[in-house]
């Protein structure tokens, strides 16, 4: 019979299991679990041999024999190191998951506290309405292209207004209410040309020509209109 060199019972045991060590128990506690009949024989005895017989476990086998209790030893040996494992990822796998929600609670925190851009709620300034050097009959000149005319609309319009105010920038009819030198009927058309429809040369004659422009489509035309009928 094989003789284990080790002493019995052994202060650690040691089993190779797919190329790694593994400590499975105390000698006390093995003692008394496994051996008790082979260590009461050592002790009457008085040596420290055993047999192989004697001892359903050996030292240095690569992979233990099943039924063993190497074996035994073994397999749970593996499944608790799988269950750790497993362990240790679902763990790493909640850390995770718990960051990335950290992550985004502070991003959504961020964003809040961050002032959101709100559209400029300054009142628009008003048109304001450039005061045009020279007379009437020059700023009226001056502003025919931007209708669209050319300057030889301009003789057609100077007879036309000539004849309904001569230019004059408070020129009122009595009778029916005419004012300035288009004479609006009312006057108080022309406060869709400017508050100070009243007394400015300018905002009058701005609408003047709009008013020819949507009723007769140039100051000719208002003009002949004007011959045949008295007023325009």
């Amino acid at each position: 019979m094989r003789k284990i060199s080790s002493s019995f019972p052994p202060s650690k045991l040691t089993i190779s299991v797919a190329g790694s060590t593994v400590l499975a128990a105390t000698a006390a506690s093995l003692a008394v679990a496994v051996w008790p009949t082979a260590a009461s024989a050592q002790q009457s005895a008085g040596h420290h041999q055993a047999t192989a017989t004697a001892l359903p476990v050996t030292w240095g086998l690569t992979e233990p024999s099943p039924g063993t209790l190497a074996g035994y030893v073994a397999a749970g040996q593996r499944a608790s190191v799988l269950h750790q494992v497993s362990a240790a990822q679902a763990r790493l796998a909640a850390a995770q998951r718990a960051a990335a929600a950290q992550r985004a609670k502070e991003e959504a925190a961020r964003l809040a506290a961050t002032p959101a851009a709100t559209p400029s709620t300054a009142p628009t300034p008003p048109a304001v309405t450039t005061a045009a050097s020279g007379s009437p009959q020059q700023i009226a000149m001056a502003m025919l292209s931007s209708y669209g005319w050319s300057s030889g609309q301009f003789s057609c319009l100077d007879s036309l207004w000539n004849a309904e105010s001569g230019w004059n920038t408070y020129a009122s009819n009595p009778s029916s209410g005419a004012y300035g030198i288009p004479q609006a009927l009312p006057g108080s058309k022309m406060a869709s040309a400017g508050p100070d429809w009243q007394t400015n040369p300018v905002t009058q004659i701005k609408w003047g020509l709009s008013y020819i422009q949507s009723t007769y489509g140039s100051p000719c035309a208002a003009w002949g209109h004007e011959e045949s009928a008295g007023w325009y």
